[in-house]
């Protein structure tokens, strides 16, 4: 019941913050840039990714509840996988538009239409389903023997395969390469940006400097978080004296610590998203009638 409820509060927190979020993007007319643009999706990926595993965690630790139909157990898996590659093509993304906004400020509209925002988010939620698919193919088309039981809080690809029938060098060779790929692609390019970055920051004055730097503060802080987050879950699978509970709890931290921590980091890092979320919080609160009294009446005394 303690984990359950240390979960059920962590899950509660990551779609209220991330929906606020999502909220406020929609709804603040000051929020307008394609930066906002960017992070109600990424928001919006967060949710639907913490949603494909932590209410059947949640469902298990409370109700006891820990099986799984085949079909949605490769459905899990699929969209767990899509969905963290896609929020890293979106933080690649982001990157790049931070690279636009402080290496070409005159030219950020033009380049950041509407119509280009569009392209480059579906450009990310294609690279997840290029990347994931490979992997989850091979998996759907093995056949599977033994107690059929997945020692790990979800689908896992690497739970999952040690319950294949015959060689899996295969299935780890490309699922691997896919995970390289889509680490490796995307790690470049925002590497790439923030160095651009940085060395146009160097011919900045300092106030300008300050400004770049806090422009992209939150973007960095994220980032740094979801792939070492990634490193260490990586870390905890090759090694092999490190116990399963171990691993369990190293991926279940994984999946719910960035979405967690997103909408806080970018609140605290953005004075504008934060008096968006002041005002947005201000116009929800109920109002408060208070009594009035007539001026016009006169109480007659006898």
């Amino acid at each position: 019941m303690v984990l359950f409820v240390i979960l059920l509060l962590g899950y509660m927190i990551i779609l209220g913050g991330n929906s606020m979020i999502i909220f406020v993007a929609l709804t603040d007319s000051k929020l307008k840039s394609p930066m906002y643009f960017f992070l109600y999706n990424l928001s919006f990926v967060d949710i639907i990714y913490t949603t494909s595993t932590i209410p059947t965690m949640l469902s298990g630790l409370l109700a006891g509840m820990k099986t799984i139909s085949v079909l949605g157990c490769f459905l899990q898996m699929h969209v767990f996988i899509q969905l963290a590659v896609t929020g890293r093509a979106i933080l690649t993304v982001m990157a790049y538009d931070r690279y636009v906004a402080i290496c070409n400020p005159l030219r950020y509209t033009s380049i950041m239409t509407k119509s280009a925002r569009v392209l480059l988010v579906a450009g990310a939620w294609s690279f997840g389903t290029l990347c994931t698919l490979p992997a989850t193919s091979v998996a759907f088309q093995r056949s599977y023997c033994g107690p059929n039981l997945v020692k790990h809080g979800w689908c896992d690809p690497s739970s999952v395969r040690r319950l294949v029938c015959g060689d899996v060098t295969v299935d780890n060779i490309i699922s691997l390469s896919c995970a390289m790929v889509a680490l490796l692609v995307t790690g470049v390019f925002i590497l790439t940006s923030y160095i651009l970055i940085g060395v146009s920051i160097l011919r900045m004055g300092v106030v300008q400097r300050l400004k770049a730097f806090r422009t992209c503060a939150a973007h960095l802080t994220v980032v740094s978080i979801s792939y070492s987050s990634a490193s260490c879950v990586y870390i905890s699978y090759r090694v092999g004296n490190i116990p399963p509970e171990v691993r369990i709890i190293v991926s279940v931290l994984y999946a719910a610590l960035t979405p967690f921590l997103n909408p806080m980091i970018y609140s605290l890092k953005n004075k504008e998203l934060r008096e968006s979320i002041g005002r947005t919080l201000m116009r929800l609160r109920p109002a408060v009638v208070l009594p009035t009294k007539d001026v016009n009446t006169v109480t007659k005394l006898s």
